[in-house]
C-alpha cells in the first residue's frame, strides 16, 4: 500500500502534536507541558532565540548566562520571581509575539527544570507576556536576580 506525501505529513504532525503537550521530566516520566500548544515550535523558537547563549541542553555558561538546567522553575517559587524571568533583556526584548514568547517560556520551564515547577503553576498567557515584557530589566538585572537567587536559596535551607 502506497500513501500520498501530503497523508504522511498529516499522520506525522498529528503524532507530533499529540505527543508534544508533554515532555521526560527527570524521573523519566512523561507529564504534561500545560501553556504549550505546540512544542516543536517552541522548541525551534528556543534553538533560534535562546540556545546561543543558554546552550542546548540548557546549562548557560559560567561568564555571563546563567543556566537553566534545573534551576529555571525556581525563580517561580519567590515573589517577583515570575515577572522577573518574563523581564529579563534575553525574553523581553526577543522577536517573537506574546502569544509564542508565552509558549517558549513555559516550554523552557518544563524542559529544563520540571522537578521545580510548582504544583499549583499557571502557564505564562500572552496577555501576561505582553504586560510584562513592557518593563524590560535592564542594568537592574543582575541586583534583582541576586535578591531572587538569595530568596530561593533561603527557601531551600527552611
Amino acid at each position: 500500500m502506497r500513501f500520498s506525501p501530503a497523508l504522511v505529513a498529516l499522520i506525522a504532525s498529528l503524532g507530533a502534536a499529540t505527543a508534544a503537550a508533554s515532555v521526560t521530566g527527570d524521573s523519566g516520566i512523561r507529564q504534561a507541558m500545560p501553556g504549550v500548544s505546540n512544542p516543536a515550535r517552541a522548541r525551534i523558537d528556543y534553538m533560534l532565540k535562546c540556545q546561543g547563549c543558554h546552550q542546548p541542553d540548557g546549562a548557560g555558561n559560567t561568564a555571563n548566562t546563567p543556566p537553566l538546567k534545573g534551576e529555571v522553575a525556581q525563580f517561580l517559587h519567590v515573589e517577583g520571581g515570575r515577572e522577573f524571568l518574563a523581564r529579563v533583556p534575553g525574553v523581553a526584548t526577543v522577536d517573537l509575539d506574546d502569544a509564542r514568547l508565552a509558549e517558549v517560556l513555559n516550554w523552557t520551564l518544563y524542559r529544563f527544570d520540571a522537578g521545580h515547577v510548582p504544583a499549583d503553576f499557571r502557564p505564562y498567557t500572552a496577555a501576561e507576556m505582553g504586560r510584562l515584557r513592557r518593563s524590560p530589566l535592564r542594568l537592574e538585572r543582575a541586583g534583582v536576580r541576586e535578591k531572587l537567587v538569595s530568596g530561593i536559596r533561603r527557601g531551600m535551607s527552611e
